[in-house]
């Protein structure tokens, strides 16, 4: 791959991460900045489309610095007022050195057909010292210090607009504080398309010249632009005006400069999204974080009040299942303590719909109370903590932004949290498997009881008529078998019974433990839902950001 293939290849990879970068920044950090970074790569993305075979110079300076001058010794024609009246030039001009595809260009500038000059015109017939220049679009600014507002507003149009930058300085004003300060520092990123011309240099001694020249390196060290090319020439001598002309033909024929100027763009704002970015390590919620909101919103939803409702519930429904058959009738007039709260004991109903005939369950409020200040408090205190582990060594843009995500949803927690515990399968729909055995054993123990009395019923009546014909009942170690069915399946009965109550109060546990684990499971997906998930959102557009923003500013 050529050099200039590998510079455009690198531009086109640091728009990409700026684009990036852009997107997960936008409506997270300062808009103004965002806004700058899109103009940037909307502004890059128009230059490369068009002609990539000129390169734009722009030749700026202040009032009687002599860029006009320089820039007709350098054109060869007298294409721009000359004069000591302030402001000698009102428009930019334009001098093309090969026209043929420019005009689009030339029109993005947006320099009027008038002010548009071709070098191959008719103008002059002797183009063969030009051939070097071939693709150049040389511009003369405005002056950057003129008393009309206009002129500075088109010198800072210009400048963000053009491949590379040529600043005319004197032996009198190359120190301007405006110049350095509105101009130089800003252009820092763009060393590479930046170039400096002491002019009128015939006014100095060469040690008057030297000194000059340290100065003027001094300051450009202490914008950010050391290093880069310092050019000593005199228009009204010719002196030096070769050497400028070598430097602009060297840019043109490398045409790395609207590229290179493009790089300098998109890392400048990169820098500046930087540092309102921060370069910290991606923060993670600490486990103990997630476990303490988990609880906090498992409290808030009432779990603890549900899971004491499931051991009741289940207790109450092994005693309906397991207990003596003429007493457990009286268990059946108690409310069931899920029932009381609207909460499912069986598998409850199911709906379709002719769009989705899938069943879903039908999901209604609880009557479970309302979470007390102290719970809201607790839920809060988590909601915090998270967001503090979550924002560790973030700068104030991303926090904010953090703390945003994981607050925003924080009007529909209570019936998020709601839903998840009436539409949590709490395990207690189906029954357990030893109560059948159990009721089996009770009706068998019931209708020996039954068998017993009746018998003893029959022999006592007939005892009492004196019935003669009826038998003596056989015996077990002397006690009359109707009595032993009696009493014993009297006593098996409630033995059973106290047993299945024992084995109950195990099962409940059991359950409650189950409906716990559910319901926690089903109140983390909330807390993955409201707060988890728009956190880890933020924080990997954070880290989407930083990344992009170290690949655009990578040298």
């Amino acid at each position: 791959m050529s050099k200039v293939l590998e510079r455009s290849a690198d531009t086109t990879g640091r728009l990409d991460a700026l684009a990036e970068a852009v997107d997960a920044a936008t409506n997270r950090l300062d808009a103004q900045l965002v806004d700058n970074a899109r103009a940037v790569i909307d502004r890059a993305e128009t230059r490369m489309r068009l002609s990539a075979d000129h390169t734009v110079i722009a030749v700026a300076g202040a009032t009687g610095s002599g860029k006009s001058s320089l820039f007709n010794a350098i054109s060869g024609l007298e294409l721009a007022a000359v004069g000591v009246r302030r402001p000698t030039t009102s428009t930019a001009l334009a001098c093309v050195w090969g026209a043929e595809g420019a005009g689009p260009l030339l029109d993005w500038l947006g320099i009027p057909k008038r002010h548009q000059l071709s070098r191959s015109s008719d103008l002059d017939t002797d183009l063969s010292e030009d051939a070097e220049l071939h693709g150049l679009v040389l511009l003369d600014l405005p002056d950057h210090d003129s008393t009309e507002a206009q002129h500075r507003v088109e010198v800072d149009r210009l400048v963000e607009l053009v491949d590379m930058l040529v600043w005319v300085v004197d032996p009198q004003k190359y120190a301007d504080h405006v110049l350095h300060e509105r101009y130089l520092r800003r252009l820092a990123t763009h060393r590479d398309v930046v170039a400096l011309v002491l002019n009128r240099i015939d006014q100095l001694t060469p040690a008057q010249a030297r000194a000059c020249v340290a100065d003027l390196e001094r300051l450009l060290q202490d914008d950010g632009l050391g290093g880069v090319p310092i050019l000593q020439t005199s228009a009204a001598t010719g002196q030096g005006t070769a050497e400028f002309r070598s430097m602009l033909a060297e840019r043109v024929a490398a045409k790395r400069a609207a590229s290179a100027r493009l790089a300098g763009d998109a890392i400048q704002v990169a820098d500046w999204l930087a540092a309102e970015c921060g370069e910290a390590k991606v923060p993670e919620i600490a486990k103990a974080d997630r476990r303490a909101l988990v609880t906090a919103f498992a409290d808030a939803a009432g779990v603890p009040i549900v899971v004491d409702a499931v051991a009741r519930s289940y207790r109450m429904r092994a005693k309906q299942a397991t207990g003596w058959p003429l007493t457990k009738w009286l268990v059946k007039v108690r409310p069931d303590p899920l029932r009381r709260l609207h909460l499912r004991v069986t598998r409850g109903l199911r709906e379709r719909s002719v769009e989705d005939p899938t069943p879903k369950q039908i999901v209604t409020r609880s009557s479970l109370p309302q979470p007390t200040p102290v719970q809201r408090a607790r839920v809060d205190t988590a909601v915090r903590r998270v967001i503090d582990s979550a924002t560790t060594g973030l700068t104030p843009p991303w926090v904010a932004a953090v703390r945003r995500a994981a607050r925003e949803r924080e009007s529909g927690l209570s019936d998020a949290l709601d839903q998840a515990v009436v539409g949590t399968d709490l395990g207690v729909a189906r029954a357990a498997r030893w109560w059948t055995v159990v009721r089996i054993l009770q009706w068998i123990v019931f209708v020996v009881a039954v068998v017993g009395g009746l018998w003893l019923g029959a022999l006592f009546g007939a005892e009492f008529l004196r019935v003669p014909f009826l038998p003596e009942p056989p015996a077990w170690n002397g006690i009359p078998v109707p009595t032993l069915g009696l009493v014993g399946g009297v006593v098996v009965g409630l033995l059973i019974a106290l047993i299945s109550r024992l084995l109950a109060g195990v099962g409940s546990q059991r359950r409650a433990r189950v409906a716990d684990r559910r319901m926690r499971e089903s109140i983390a997906e909330v807390a993955d839902r409201q707060v988890f998930t728009p956190v880890e959102e933020e924080l990997s557009a954070y880290r989407t950001c930083r990344d992009a923003l170290a690949a655009v500013r990578q040298r």
